[in-house]
Formats: structure tokens, C-alpha cells, sequence
């Protein structure tokens, strides 16, 4: 089999999983059962927990690869797994690419973790709100003159937290490239999973996508890439941009 061909068969096995009512239901019961075991917090990315799940991961891997950005932005970097990642993914392209990491909290022993390892040479933190004015100027000096550059948000995952944060950094996507908006799947989850925080069902991060794309055409659903997944904890949050 040709690799066309090979790539062809693909395409049409993963339409045939969009129209599996069977597979989405045990994907959905599966992602709740599996969530309640903090199944997102198990895995390591180079030795830093990197609180995603591994479908996610392989996802990213597929997008910086084919995309090639020279600047990758993220929102929340938790304990610097995400972001040591995405350093060792531009460390194997080669280039000068640069991760520019946000978080309103960088506790002491995380950022010596990340400053400690050896993809640092590739980082930029940065502290504050990723929706602080100051904060989002720092990162439009340092997206200046970069190409592709591709957009992770993974903060605060309230409506009004991920809707500033589209407004602030999307213009900052080049076409071509991607705009990733984690834990859209709050919006599935059972009304009750997330007691003890400020985000949940009918105010998360798929409300605010949604709003999003309402009035933005530069953006679109990779449909193809969530399907294949199945599990992922961004369903309608992998955003191809468009045009400039």
C-alpha cells in the first residue's frame, strides 16, 4: 500500500468513527469513569508531570510537527510538563523556536523545575494573568516578527477568562497554524463533577469557543483530528487558522 493510499484509507476509517453513536457513548462513559481516577495527572513529559492525556499529547506532537511554529504560547503551565514538551518537540525541529509560558502562579519548586531542566534554553515565563494587559503586551513584543505561531490556552477555564484570552491572543495566530483551547470537555461532564471550582457546565471554555466562532471566520474545527482522537479533553477546541 502507497503511502496516498495508506493516508486515503485513514481518512475514510475516521469518518467512519464520526457517525459511531456505539464508540462516542463508551468514549463519553469511559472519559468520565477514567476522569474521577485523576487520570490526567499520571503521566510525565522528560520527568515534569505534564497533566494531559496521552491522546492530547500525540495530538500536539501531530500539530507542531506539521505546523513548524517558531513561537508556541501557553497559558497556564501547571508543573511545566506541557511546556518542557513543546520546547523538546522545537529542540527536534531544529530553528530557533521558542515556548513563551504564562501563569498567574509560578510556585518556587515548579519554576525551578523548569529553569533546572535541560529544554529550558528554549523558555520564556512569564508571571502574571495571561489576561493582564502588561502580560499580554509582553507576549505580542516577543510574537513580533515570528512565523507560524501557534496559540495553547489551558488556564482559567471560566467563560470569561477563556473568552479575554481568545480576544487577546488569536489575532496572534498565523494561518496555517492552531489555536488549542483545553478542557472544552467541562462542557460534557456531569453537572456536578466540578464542585470546588469556578468553571462548569453551561461556563467553561466550549461556551467561550463557541462565542468565539460566532463572530470570528479564522478559525475552524479540525473535525478530522477530534475524530480520530476520541478521547481528548478539547472536543471542538483544536482551531485551524484559516488566513491571516
Amino acid at each position: 500500500m502507497s503511502d496516498d493510499d495508506f493516508d486515503e484509507r485513514n481518512v475514510q476509517v475516521i469518518a467512519g468513527m464520526r457517525g459511531d453513536a456505539e464508540l462516542q457513548d463508551a468514549t463519553r462513559r469511559w472519559f468520565t469513569a477514567a476522569s474521577q481516577h485523576e487520570y490526567s495527572y499520571h503521566f510525565r513529559w522528560l520527568g515534569l508531570p505534564i497533566i494531559q492525556f496521552p491522546q492530547d499529547i500525540v495530538a500536539m506532537q501531530e500539530i507542531i510537527w506539521r505546523v513548524r511554529p517558531e513561537l508556541i504560547i501557553e497559558t497556564g503551565i501547571a508543573r511545566g510538563g506541557s511546556i518542557v514538551f513543546y520546547a523538546s518537540m522545537l529542540e527536534l525541529l531544529g530553528g530557533n523556536g521558542r515556548v513563551v509560558g504564562i501563569d498567574v502562579d509560578i510556585r518556587p519548586h515548579n519554576r525551578t523545575a523548569i529553569e533546572t531542566h535541560p529544554m529550558f534554553r528554549r523558555i520564556t515565563l512569564l508571571e502574571g494573568s495571561s489576561t493582564d494587559a502588561a502580560i499580554v503586551a509582553q507576549v505580542r513584543a516577543l510574537a513580533s516578527g515570528k512565523r507560524p505561531v501557534l496559540v495553547v490556552l489551558d488556564s482559567n477555564h471560566t467563560h470569561e477568562h477563556v473568552a479575554a484570552e481568545l480576544r487577546a491572543y488569536a489575532p496572534l495566530v498565523t494561518a496555517g497554524s492552531y489555536l488549542i483551547v483545553f478542557d472544552t470537555v467541562i462542557e460534557q461532564m456531569p453537572e456536578d463533577f466540578f464542585p470546588n471550582r469556578p468553571w462548569g457546565r453551561g461556563d467553561n471554555a466550549a461556551t467561550a469557543v463557541r462565542e468565539f466562532l460566532r463572530d470570528n471566520d479564522r478559525f475552524a474545527v479540525d473535525e478530522e483530528l477530534e475524530t480520530k482522537l476520541q478521547i481528548t479533553v478539547a472536543p471542538g477546541g483544536y482551531l485551524r487558522c484559516l488566513s491571516d
